[in-house]
């Protein structure tokens, strides 16, 4: 057991924190500003106001904070090192495990595990390492742990070693990669992690199949789950605060500026995603360029209103994705343009209130990741939604489980089946469309953000 004990009760442990500072040019030298975060994660956990949470140093100027001595109340930021943590962070969690986990790879010519994944891998370890011992020195004794996501699969087991009064859960925000996948890591590192998340008393995961696939890894892998416990937790969009937030004066001057953009009387087809390979949006594009290429009549009557806002530019693939996306809709409006309609109108800069007034605006929201381990706009769409909108969904979402009995579904690799949906999901009666919107609203809120993380803290101290 750790030395020094703490006075925390309830920590969160996770890579990005709900601060980040800024380094401000002030009259006396450089100053540090503090930005609080956004974003379901903080949301969530604003319902327990008496926390600490743990989190990375992600910039230059929260390095700075850290070194200055600079903190917000119940945060603990870690001045990992940059090295170790772009090892960690870029080179094992974000082209690795998130790879493996979203069955993102070209298997023919990667992933090959070599000498460099090894060097990476062993910075993710320490990169771990760092929190489990933040964690154990800040704790109460017996308080709540609670470990967010792949960047952190080590964290549960090393502070188990550190402080076995704990109760320690974590959670997985992404899906969970079916055994035969999950088995091309390397296999003492695939039991690492396996292991590593054992050290807890609880996992959580946003579906049954994510958990179930969990629990088949470990059985094939290392004969049992070891007692650690398996719950199911499917966040949901926060009604109020989206309803709220869309009836503002600036998103009503977007959505005034998007009606502009799309003209009168057009149908609009809406998806808002990051450029992240797992969300599909090149096949999104194709298939709405076969839709105008196959039925000529919905030329200059829809719109495709597309905001692929850039994601891990650091990363050359994500790079050469986002180019690929603009390519693919520039192409489509060179072929199918007029002077008075643009097929496609894509937004790369990153507005919330613009996405809000995208919501209100939709006939239809497309959502057709590869793999998702939820996917909220597919759930925040419906709630917001002015006169309701129809649901294209992607059997491989992990909203799919809730929502899929009103959602027109789709394989998200097929592309003619694709268009054939969005065909069909344009010509939907407007008292089926709304009658729909009304039941994927409803089951797209049964778990508030806030409620969601109570419920583990919950199931934890059970």
């Amino acid at each position: 057991m750790a030395s020094t004990q703490g006075a925390a009760e309830v920590l969160v442990a996770s890579n990005r924190g709900p601060v980040s500072y800024v380094l401000t040019d002030g009259a006396d030298g450089a100053g540090i500003e503090a930005k609080r975060g956004g974003g379901g994660l903080v949301s969530a956990l604003s319902v327990v106001k008496d926390k600490l949470w743990v989190c990375s140093a992600l910039t230059d100027g929260d390095r700075e904070a850290v070194r200055r001595g600079v903190s917000e109340p119940g945060v603990r930021m870690l001045d990992i090192d940059a090295e170790i943590h772009a090892d960690a962070y870029n080179g094992v969690a974000n082209s690795v495990l998130w790879f493996v986990h979203h069955m993102l790879y070209q298997t023919p010519l990667e992933p090959a595990f070599g000498p460099e994944f090894r060097r990476q891998w062993a910075s993710y370890e320490a990169y771990n390492r760092a929190f489990a011992e933040a964690l154990a020195e800040e704790a109460a004794p017996g308080a709540t742990v609670v470990v967010q996501d792949y960047h952190l699969t080590l964290v549960p087991g090393m502070l188990r070693e550190l402080r076995d009064d704990l109760r320690i859960g974590h959670f997985s925000h992404t899906p969970w990669a079916p055994v035969d996948y999950f088995r091309m890591l390397p296999d003492d590192i695939a039991e690492r992690i396996l292991q590593g998340m054992l050290g807890a008393d609880r996992l959580g995961f946003l579906t049954r199949r994510w958990a179930d696939a969990f629990t088949d890894c470990a059985t094939r892998i290392l004969g049992g789950t070891s007692g650690t416990r398996i719950g199911v937790h499917g966040l949901g969009a926060d009604a109020d605060f989206l309803r709220e937030r869309a009836g503002r004066p600036d998103v009503d001057e977007r959505l005034a500026a998007l009606r502009e953009q799309v003209g009168a009387d057009r149908k609009v087809i809406v998806r808002v995603d990051r450029t992240e390979l797992s969300k599909n949006i090149v096949r999104g594009l194709q298939a709405y360029e076969l839709l105008l290429e196959t039925r000529p009549e919905l030329r200059e009557k829809v719109v495709h209103v597309a905001f692929a806002y850039p994601s891990r530019q650091d990363l050359a693939v994500y790079r050469d994705y986002t180019a690929e996306v603009s390519r693919v809709a520039e192409s489509i409006n060179a072929r199918f343009g007029t002077p008075g309609w643009t097929p496609v109108v894509l937004h790369v800069k990153d507005d919330f209130a613009r996405s809000l007034a995208a919501y209100r605006l939709a006939d239809v929201a497309l959502v057709n990741p590869i793999r998702d381990g939820m996917n909220l706009v597919a759930k925040e769409v419906p709630v917001v939604s002015d006169e309701g909108c129809v649901l294209v969904l992607s059997r491989e979402a992990g909203a799919y489980e809730e929502l899929g009995d009103d959602a027109l579904v789709v394989n998200p690799y097929d592309v003619s089946g694709t268009c054939e949906v969005l065909a069909a999901a344009l010509s939907m009666s407007l008292d089926e469309r709304a009658e729909r919107t009304k039941r994927l609203a409803s089951a797209g809120t049964a778990l508030p953000p806030g409620q969601w993380f109570l419920d583990q803290l919950s199931a934890l101290r059970d």
